[in-house]
Parts: structure tokens; C-alpha cells; sequence
């Protein structure tokens, strides 16, 4: 993972920074939103993004992110690179949600997906949320998935 204020670092490094962010204020509630989006060149560029904030603050207004760049054979299909981007996203998620249980963090995190009403994803939205939501994580999409549409979007170019 890839994090502007920390570098390269790996998994276990991005947790541990993530881990003492949420122990600055112990009264406070945290916000973990996990997004995906992708971009199609020879290949398909997939940007996978983490991002962190207190609840009170507004979303650009402090916090901390972090992201991975993943290369893959071009998906053509919409369906499909949807589907893979998701995925990324809820096994990212997951990893994240083992090692809060195990530390007793709790924390909610959020997919969010770079699906919305307006566009060709819209048809997949309700199987999207779904799978998320059945998978223990909230499901976001457009306009208010930031962490795909925004951030990992912009990544993706």
C-alpha cells in the first residue's frame, strides 16, 4: 500500500498506522471506507483505496488514505470489471476486519462502489449491494461512494 504521508508500506505497517489514528481520540467515531475503480489502457489499472476519518470531520478535512495500484488483463465487460473491482474492495475490507476483531477496534467499514443510478452500472446496483451487505459491510455508491468515484478514480487515470 502507498500512503503520501508514509510511503510504501506494507499491510501489517498500513494497519499498525491506521490502529494508532483510531486510538488518538478515544471518545471519537471513525469513519473506514474502502473504494475501488478502474481505468482501461493495454490493460486495466485498478486503484484500491483506504480511507480514514473522524465521523465529525467533513470528508477532504482531515484524515489519512492509502492505496494500491493492481495491473490486470483488460476487462472490456462492465459487469465484470464492476464485479472485480468490488471484490478487491470486500477482500481488502475483510483483511481489515479480522485484524480490528482481534484487536476488539470497533470500527464499520464501508464499501463503496463506483456504481451509481446514472450510467451503465445502474442495472448491477441492487446485486452489488447485495453481495456487500451480505458480506457485513455497508454499501456506497454514487454520488456518495467518494472513496471509488473520487479517490480511486482519480488514481485510475
Amino acid at each position: 500500500m502507498y500512503s503520501m504521508m508514509y510511503g510504501e508500506v506494507s499491510f501489517e505497517e498500513m494497519y499498525s498506522i491506521i490502529k494508532a489514528y483510531l486510538s488518538q481520540d478515544k471518545k471519537g467515531e471513525y469513519k473506514v471506507s474502502i473504494g475501488s475503480d478502474s481505468q482501461n489502457f493495454n490493460d486495466t489499472k485498478i486503484p484500491i483505496t483506504v480511507g480514514i476519518h473522524k465521523i465529525e470531520n467533513k470528508v477532504g478535512k482531515g484524515g489519512i488514505f492509502f492505496s494500491e495500484i493492481r495491473r490486470v488483463n483488460k476487462i472490456i465487460n462492465i459487469r465484470q470489471k464492476i464485479y472485480y473491482e468490488t471484490n478487491l474492495s470486500l477482500e481488502l475490507a475483510e483483511r481489515l476486519k479480522g485484524k480490528f476483531l482481534a484487536d476488539k477496534i470497533p470500527n464499520k467499514i464501508a464499501i463503496h462502489v463506483d456504481a451509481g443510478y446514472n450510467g451503465p452500472t445502474a442495472k448491477y446496483i441492487a446485486e452489488i449491494m447485495g453481495w456487500v451487505r451480505s458480506c457485513g459491510f455497508q454499501c456506497v455508491i454514487k454520488p456518495d461512494s467518494y472513496m471509488a468515484s473520487s479517490v480511486a478514480d482519480r488514481l485510475s487515470k
